[in-house]
């Protein structure tokens, strides 16, 4: 006979939890771990990791999720290895072999395409993918052997860094950093390059060490936050406004902060700005994001007062 199934107690947790996302696990299945592990209520992330790689996936928790779009759109970094000399359904290492050619480049050659493909590229999104078309995820039609037409998408590749390079032996490869705009597909980076070599390749290993101001080495693993006492996980989130780092920072005393709350604007002399973070100046507190238009600020996404009181609560 099964043990009855013991539930959990959820409660409310705001912030933003920076994980080092482990090998095989999809984003959301990271997400839901970590979601049971620190009992929280609501959660979200800010984009997806592919199952391949590793690395840094900013996940929210509570009012933090109100600004997770936000992060969508910051430039990553990443580190990937192409294995030349050899195609694969899934520009990865997972999907069977298409076909092997010889590699025959010189390094004068590995550097001429690596300038190639830096700057403004036009990529095909690969089939094995989760954008959508007609309401379904592309690797739907993938896993039930159908290709269908996707348009090409112009993405920025900022720097393409050659880290190693091994052009002999069974297993020729490269090793290089990517730092890109939103968007952009590694594992077709991989494949284009490849071809562009004239012996195709495909990913063995791809990690994201950065995304937006957040790097690896913030990170914690879901092994480690499992491993702490539960009243010591909390510790690791990051507070909410971790999230808005560029945006101007406004203080308001706690009649004006009562009143921009509720939605109204306010009148000030704060310079023109499209992204403001506003806080109450005592306590101090996030309220929420704003815009400033010739002297008026105009709030955006606001924190209620129960968020606000909630996150007072876990720094006393």
């Amino acid at each position: 006979m099964n043990a009855p199934r013991t539930r959990v107690q959820r409660r409310p947790v705001h912030g933003v939890l920076l994980l080092d996302k482990p090998l095989g696990l999809s984003s959301n299945d990271a997400l839901q771990k970590a979601k049971w592990l620190l009992r929280a209520e609501k959660a979200g992330h800010t984009g997806t990791l592919d199952p391949l790689a590793t690395g840094v996936l900013p996940l929210c928790f509570g009012a933090a999720t109100k600004f997770s779009q936000l992060h969508l759109d910051a430039d990553k970094t990443y580190e990937t290895t192409v294995r030349l000399g050899r195609t694969t359904t899934t520009a990865d290492a997972e999907g069977a072999v298409l076909r092997e050619r010889p590699v025959a480049c010189t390094p004068g050659q590995v550097v001429e395409a690596l300038d190639r493909f830096t700057g403004p590229i036009a990529q095909v999104p690969p089939m094995h993918s989760a954008l959508k078309k007609d309401g379904k995820a592309l690797y739907e039609y993938a896993r039930s052997g159908q290709t269908v037409e996707r348009e090409a998408r112009h993405v920025m590749v900022h720097d393409l860094e050659l880290l190693e390079m091994q052009l002999q032996g069974e297993a020729p490869f490269l090793r290089l950093r990517v730092r890109c705009s939103k968007g952009t597909y590694i594992r077709t980076l991989g494949e284009d390059l490849g071809e562009a070599l004239g012996c195709g390749g495909h990913l063995v290993a791809l990690r994201r060490v950065a995304t937006g101001p957040f790097e690896d080495a913030q990170c914690t693993t879901l092994a480690a936050l499992e491993a702490l006492p539960e009243d010591q996980r909390l510790a690791r989130l990051l507070p909410c406004e971790a999230l808005l780092p560029a945006h101007a920072r406004i203080a308001l005393d706690e009649q004006e902060a009562g009143r921009f709350l509720s939605g109204m604007r306010r009148r000030g002399d704060w310079p023109d700005t499209e992204a403001a973070a506003v806080f109450g100046a005592q306590p101090h507190a996030l309220l929420g994001t704003a815009r400033v238009k010739a002297g008026e600020l105009i709030p955006a996404r606001l924190l209620s007062p129960t968020e606000i009181r909630q996150i007072l609560e876990t720094q006393r």
